[in-house]
């Protein structure tokens, strides 16, 4: 090659690599170029947004869920530094950053696009905690539609939290006062509508629901107290109503909404007028009392002092009553002073009419209560801090002659200082309340005779059960023994006679146990008497003799009561029973009766009666052989008188020797209906009927 062409190809590289640089230069002119002006750019944007963001007090950060760090913008729209999870929390309170990262992690899976969640700040160093409100919603995806990036804007809402705040308190303070205030106070609007109403307000006009009164927007001019007044001209008003509500009927004023009906009311109140910065008005306020009990009392003291000069001279009269009243029940007044040891007594309340010394105290009582009455004076002058309850016999007399028994009964009387001063109380005359006691002794010991009574009892009725059930034993004894076989129905009937009598006996005495022992029950029922009555009087005397008349006398042809009728039917059986058992002839009679709310059965019968001794034990148990007339097991009596007692009823018996005997049976019924019958039928017809 020659040396030209080496140097012209020496050219060409040289001149390549020239353009090559030139070109380089060029561009990377224009790329820094491009780049400074998009950096200027972007660092206007970001500074507008800055801007923004602080005129707005908002705050943008960026949540990254594949690194779960959030990114802050600064004021200066630069992106500041990332923050984990922990160290973000640190900004806000716990549980309110619970709350941000639960909605977060729900829009990472897809279950909300955005969410406004409130937050409280965690600053510790702060006057006051500062609030936000952050918008959270959805940044970014990826090309399958997941979350790349969470955007969250964050206003700083305390300005207007705390204004809220102000305006809540300013609002309760308001309405403290208001509902508080010891007087009452009502507001009205401009056009002269009730919008609200204290409680103290609520109180006085007897409003029970102030939720209702507000509701229904009652007018100023429908209330009577301020009917007259016009809210549109009225000035800063005083007044003094009576308002007499019972005049005011016309539904318009709600007298009986507000619970006023029929009342009578002094009132004193003032009104307020409100206007705003223009003089338009704005509403009214009434402020008022209820003064009633005020003039009322005013009145009454006013009938008091004319009543002061009564009450004194009635004051003198229960006085003389109560002077009036000791004279006459015997009591006195007594009064005793430890430090002079003196012991006084009257029947005034006004003045002391004894004085004793401890001395002659000791010696009016009886020699066996001295020490006891130097005991009590003892104690009282130690200052005994408890009451003084004695009973004195002593040897004063009284028109009888009798020993008169007093009795003490003292409190201590304390000063100013809580010690023991004097000693006041009331002395009773107790003379005829010991002679009382004494008779109880006496009655003590007949008591516990009747126990010896009561075990007498127990000893014969083992006896009544032996003898029936030792003739059993024995005429069975005799079918072994050598016998005419002739006297065995007689063997038998004996057994029967006296097993019959042991099972009665037995009967009775388990029955008049359950009486004793409150164990019967009675059950009451409409039953139509008239139609049983006769059937238990036919029971009772089935067992009376041929030659004995029967009479039933039933007025009645309907007669339904409420009653017990079971136990009524074992009553009439067992005095039917009673009133046949000696009767050899004659008649016996049984009547029923209905008078006044009593159900009245009569038992008569014209038997041999039984003496004037045995009247008395006629109801003891075990009583059944009266100068040789056998009345049954002697349980049959106190059993009927057990059964009546029970129901509320009474029963009385009359019977005198060789003249028959009757019993009164009166037993408390309700009667539903009564039939009489039309014509009396005679005691033959009813024989003959019952035959």
């Amino acid at each position: 090659m020659s040396l030209w062409s080496l140097q012209h190809y020496v050219l060409c590289v040289v001149v390549v690599l020239v353009v090559v640089i030139l070109v380089v230069v060029a561009y990377n002119w224009v790329y820094l170029k491009r780049t400074r002006e998009a950096n200027a750019r972007q660092k206007e944007q970001n500074a507008h947004l800055a801007l923004v963001l602080f005129a707005g007090r908002l705050r943008i950060w960026k949540y990254l869920p594949a690194t779960r760090h959030y990114l802050f913008l600064s004021e200066e729209g630069s992106m500041e530094q990332r923050y984990n999870p922990i160290d973000f929390a640190q900004f806000f309170d716990r549980d309110d950053f619970e709350t941000l990262r639960s909605t977060i992690f729900d829009i990472c899976e897809g279950k909300r696009n955005s969410a406004v969640v409130t937050l409280v700040s965690n600053a510790k160093d702060e006057a006051f905690l500062r609030h936000y409100e952050v918008t959270v919603s959805v940044d970014r995806r990826d090309n399958r539609g997941r979350v790349t990036s969470i955007l969250g804007i964050q206003h700083d809402v305390t300005e207007e939290y705390r204004r809220q705040e102000s305006v809540n308190q300013l609002l309760l303070r308001y309405h403290t006062v208001f509902n508080s205030s010891l007087i009452d106070v009502v507001y009205y609007d401009a056009g002269g509508v009730l919008r609200d109403i204290n409680e103290r307000a609520c109180q006085t006009f007897g409003v029970s629901d102030r939720n209702f009164v507000l509701e229904n927007q009652f007018l100023l001019k429908n209330n009577p107290i301020f009917a007259d007044f016009d809210i549109h001209s009225m000035n800063n008003t005083r007044s003094s109503s009576i308002v007499d509500f019972s005049q005011f009927v016309d539904p318009i004023y709600h007298t009986e909404d507000f619970g006023l009906m029929g009342r009578k009311m002094y009132y004193d109140s003032a009104i307020n007028p409100i206007h705003d910065a223009n003089g338009k008005l704005v509403g009214a306020y009434m402020a008022g009392r209820d003064i009633t009990e005020m003039v009322e009392s005013y009145h009454r003291q006013k009938e008091g002092a004319e009543k002061l000069h009564k009450i004194n001279e009635s004051i003198k009269s229960y006085i003389s009553n109560i002077n009036y009243a000791l004279r006459i029940t015997n009591i006195r007044l007594v009064n005793y002073y430890p430090k002079s040891f003196t012991l006084e007594m009257s029947d005034n309340i006004t003045q002391s009419q004894m004085r004793l010394s401890q001395l002659r105290c000791i010696r009016l009582a009886t020699p066996r209560f001295r020490r006891t009455v130097s005991s009590v004076l003892n104690r009282m002058d130690h200052l005994s801090p408890y009451n003084i309850n004695v009973n004195i016999e002593t040897e004063i007399r009284d028109k009888k002659g009798r020993q008169i028994w007093l009795l003490f009964n003292m409190v201590p009387m304390l000063d100013a200082n809580g010690k023991v001063e004097r000693y006041y109380g009331l002395c009773r005359e107790m003379t005829d309340m010991v002679e009382m006691e004494n008779r109880l002794v006496v009655e003590t010991k007949k008591a516990q005779e009747t126990e010896l009574l009561k075990q007498s009892f127990l000893s014969n009725m083992s006896y009544e059960i032996r003898t029936p059930l030792n003739n059993v034993v024995g005429f069975a004894g005799l079918f072994t023994a050598p016998h005419d076989e002739a006297d065995e129905p007689a063997f038998v009937e004996q057994i029967k006679t006296n097993s019959n009598n042991m099972l009665m006996l037995v009967n009775d005495v388990m029955l008049l146990s359950s009486l004793d022992a409150n164990m019967v029950e009675y059950h009451k029922e409409y039953v139509d008497f008239a139609k049983t009555f006769a059937a238990h009087c036919q029971m009772g005397w089935s067992d009376a003799l041929p030659q004995v008349k029967t009479i039933i006398d039933n007025p009645y042809d309907s007669l339904v009561i409420n009653i017990d009728e079971e136990h009524v039917g074992k009553v009439i059986k067992k005095l039917c029973w009673l009133s046949a058992l000696t009767l050899k002839e004659g008649y016996a009679k049984a009547r029923c009766e209905y008078r006044r709310g009593e159900l009245l059965i009569t038992i008569e019968d014209t038997g041999d009666g039984i003496p004037e001794e045995g009247m008395a034990h006629l109801f003891d148990r075990f009583v059944h052989n009266y100068d040789d007339q056998l009345l049954g097991t002697g349980l049959d009596l106190p059993i009927v008188q057990a059964i009546v007692r029970q129901m509320g009823g009474t029963i009385e018996l009359d019977s005198k020797l060789h003249h028959g005997t009757t019993a009164w049976v009166s037993i408390p019924c309700e009667v539903q209906s009564v039939e009489k019958r039309r014509e009396e039928i005679t005691s033959d017809t009813t024989e003959n009927m019952l035959l």
